[in-house]
């Protein structure tokens, strides 16, 4: 399986791009970001490009291949409704909708999160605007696409989130995160079990579109059995 990773040096890019990389079924990873990752991998290629809405300067490089993994995000906090759009609805959907011409077997994650508002009209700003994006994602002409909406995710193997605050609540909650996910499973998923669902999908397919985390853990527990 040949894989895009959209946003792999963030927290949750760096755990699916460190799934796809010890898994065996993936023979190339090829990821997309403004930076790049710093890791060297005989399967992984690398686009850093400054502006990714310059689709042109790569498109040439996002064909031939079985899914992506868009895993782009910004935090809302602080942020207008029109910029935040930009970022998650323009950016998300202008990229998707060139993959999808050029890929017309691939499958397509979306992580999103819980509470994402689906009718798109709802109070809360980043809800609404996550909405759109996954029902515009939905329309598109994949093999496949799921949005992926996990809760609460923990980072492991030394990977930490970029945004600041999101770093020190981490840190604070460490000591107690362990008992918090054992009462609360289907809330709470690690940044590994995010990326061997995303694999799991992709390869296997997925029961229906939109995805909580209860049913990736039920995604995960299918796959064991």
């Amino acid at each position: 399986m040949k894989v895009l990773v959209f946003g792999a040096t963030g927290m949750v890019g760096q755990g699916v791009l460190r799934e796809c990389l010890l898994a065996p079924d993936v023979e190339l990873v090829q990821t997309v970001g403004r930076t790049s990752t710093e890791l060297r991998d005989a399967k992984l290629r690398e686009i850093v490009a400054a502006d990714l809405l310059d689709l042109p300067s790569y498109e040439g490089e996002l064909s031939g291949f079985d899914a992506c993994f868009f895993c782009l995000g910004v935090s809302s906090a602080g942020m207008k409704e029109d910029a935040y759009t930009h970022l998650t609805y323009d950016l998300t959907v202008a990229i998707a909708g060139k993959l999808a011409r050029l890929n017309s077997k691939m499958t397509f994650i979306y992580v999103s999160g819980t509470g994402t508002d689906s009718s798109e009209r709802g109070r809360s700003m980043w809800a609404r605007v996550k909405g759109r994006t996954e029902n515009a994602l939905l329309r598109l002409p994949f093999k496949a696409a799921y949005m992926f909406r996990p809760g609460l995710i923990v980072p492991l193997h030394g990977i930490r989130s970029k945004t600041k605050a999101y770093w020190i609540l981490y840190t604070l909650m460490r000591p107690v995160l362990p008992l918090f996910r054992r009462a609360f499973p289907n809330q709470v998923v690690t940044t590994e079990e995010l990326g061997r669902a995303m694999l799991i999908a992709a390869e296997n397919g997925a029961p229906k579109a939109v995805l909580e985390t209860h049913d990736l853990r039920a995604l995960l527990n299918r796959q064991t059995n």
